[in-house]
């Protein structure tokens, strides 16, 4: 099959006058379709074939970087199962450490309730003797409150203080005492409050008149030591 090829000339320059008007010029293809045809083909393979070889390279790359990323997480993952194996053995050789750190918080707990109502008494009767009127003697202390397993008798009414503990205790003096001085003299001690103070009898003691006098001092949270509380 032939192919009609026209190609025209170039045409006249325009000078002014009338252009020359010079016939076109055709070209005739006689060789058969099939050669172009195969011509097209050829070109094509050869494209295909560039596109397959950058597709190739391409693949070849993301598999050379998931081999890179696959070793480094295996890496990764063998140093984790090593530090893993490390960690059990060092758990194993210190099995015993939370068992002894839970005796210790129970024996604090213990400590903290046991010795929650503790109360240094001493500088407390050191103060009852000090306010005491000057001849009056101490003949008989008694003690009782709060205990670690009982809690304090709540205030008997909204305007009464907080008492965890009772003073009372029997004097006796040759010589009658200001009871109102005496009572102010216990109230003044920190920690005491409500204190009371009166004339319980009077008695023949060695030839002499003894007046005996009948006390009490209610103890106030203040007094509580708190020497192993939570908070210390």
């Amino acid at each position: 099959m032939s192919t009609l090829l026209k190609r025209p000339l170039p045409g006249a320059r325009d000078t002014g006058r009338s252009a020359v008007m010079i016939p076109q010029t055709y070209q005739v293809n006689l060789l058969p379709q099939q050669y172009a045809d195969r011509y097209a083909l050829g070109r094509l393979k050869r494209r295909l074939a560039l596109v397959l070889v950058a597709v190739l390279a391409l693949a070849g790359a993301l598999y050379g970087a998931t081999l890179t990323q696959l070793s480094s997480a295996q890496d990764r993952a063998a140093r984790a199962e090593q530090e893993t194996t490390r960690l059990l053995k060092a758990q194993q050789q210190y099995a015993e450490v939370p068992v002894v750190l839970g005796e210790l918080d129970r024996a604090r707990g213990a400590r903290e309730l046991g010795m929650s109502t503790e109360i240094l008494w001493a500088p407390y009767l050191g103060a009852i003797g000090t306010v005491m009127p000057e001849g009056v003697t101490l003949t008989n202390l008694v003690m009782d409150g709060a205990t670690p397993q009982l809690a304090p008798a709540p205030p008997a009414h909204p305007l009464a203080s907080e008492t965890v503990s009772t003073i009372r205790f029997e004097a006796r003096s040759t010589l009658m005492v200001d009871t109102a001085a005496w009572i102010d003299g216990l109230n003044s001690v920190p920690g005491f409050h409500d204190a009371w103070v009166s004339l319980a009898n009077v008695e023949e003691f060695n030839e002499e008149t003894v007046y005996v006098y009948s006390s009490s001092v209610a103890v106030s949270p203040l007094a509580y030591a708190s020497r192993f509380s939570g908070e210390d």
